[in-house]
């Protein structure tokens, strides 16, 4: 049954992301649907200052920058009976004391899929046509490529390896669908018959590695996928492979990587790395066989209301007495980001 009243929310995030994440007509919902302070931003659970909205709240609205929430967080928040996150996972978000106590969790993850998907898409098209090496290659000479400098470059029938039938996996999957590829998967979660659903073959992760011109990481940063990407595995990629990574960097052993980039047998884009930034003096930084960028896939910008619109439906959903469209439950996090 719905509340009676509208229930009590508090924003606790970096409040820079709070104008892109709720422009004045989400936030207007929001305000029609609990009772908000729209002034109100917790950065630290601990400040005097947002003790007593603390206690009366039974909404967080997180975001990037919310603190951990651990026991103590809580422990000022008594009558919590739902996080609302607007952003991705929430693994480093939540502690064991909220999934004790069973306050619904909810994230906006689904949302910020589709940007880093659609960065995914971009770079396989890109890394298709060999953009990035004609790039640098333009840039020094000033001449167009011959014919047999282009002979093994296009999009037609290409084999993409997708690692992780993820949110982000299946969004790329989908979006793949149109183009001329040959889509493989690797993901120890779906049969056969589902990889055939979402348009690809199911392989083994070796297989996939030796078969696929251009390999995407899309698996979640958990204990069983740290550095599945090792020296051997990053060996078995053909040469003149491409591996896109958008995932985590700890997927990938940074130094084999390094290895097979310096040596020019494989290509990369990057957008995340090991560590995060890499170090000045990282010879990646200037491989012309590499695409770096700053962790930019996920949402930015404009992107950010896709994120917050989720988070008002469902809080308007909560109010209406409904169930989450977009809850994390505690038992996924052991294969979920």
């Amino acid at each position: 049954m719905p509340s009676p009243l509208p229930p009590r929310a508090v924003f606790a995030m970096d409040p820079v992301h709070l104008p892109l994440l709720f422009p004045p007509p989400l936030m207007a919902r929001l305000k029609k649907a609990a009772d908000l302070d729209p002034s109100l931003v917790v950065r630290d659970f601990a400040d005097p200052a947002s003790a007593a909205a603390l206690s009366e709240a039974e909404v967080l609205i997180t975001g990037w920058g919310c603190p951990h929430l651990d026991a103590d967080a809580l422990a000022v928040a008594p009558g919590l009976r739902a996080v609302l996150h607007a952003a991705g996972s929430v693994r480093s978000l939540v502690g064991e004391a909220l999934w004790q106590r069973g306050i619904t969790v909810s994230s906006a993850v689904t949302g910020n899929a589709l940007p880093v998907a659609e960065y995914t898409l971009a770079m396989i098209l890109l890394a298709g046509k060999d953009a990035f090496t004609h790039r640098e290659r333009f840039r020094t000479t000033h001449a167009y490529p011959t014919h047999a400098e282009t002979a093994a470059t296009g999009n037609v029938g290409r084999r993409i390896g997708v690692i992780g039938a993820s949110r982000v996996g299946r969004r790329l999957l989908e979006l793949l669908r149109p183009f001329d590829f040959t889509v493989l998967l690797h993901d120890p979660y779906v049969s056969p018959a589902e990889a055939a659903e979402l348009g690809a073959e199911l392989l083994p992760l070796e297989d996939l590695l030796r078969h696929s011109d251009i390999v995407s990481l899309h698996a979640p940063d958990i204990p069983e996928t740290y550095r599945m990407l090792d020296g051997a595995r990053l060996a078995l990629m053909r040469d003149g492979g491409v591996l896109i990574n958008t995932s985590r960097g700890a997927l990938v052993d940074p130094e084999a990587l390094t290895d097979e980039l310096v040596s020019g047998r494989l290509h990369a884009v990057l957008d995340v790395t090991e560590p995060e930034p890499l170090p000045a003096g990282s010879p990646l930084y200037h491989l012309p066989n590499v695409f770096l960028t700053p962790h930019i896939a996920g949402s930015l910008g404009n992107e950010l209301e896709r994120l917050g619109r989720i988070v008002v439906e469902e809080l308007e959903r909560l109010v209406a007495g409904l169930p989450p469209a977009h809850e994390v439950r505690h038992a996924d996090l052991v294969r979920v980001a």
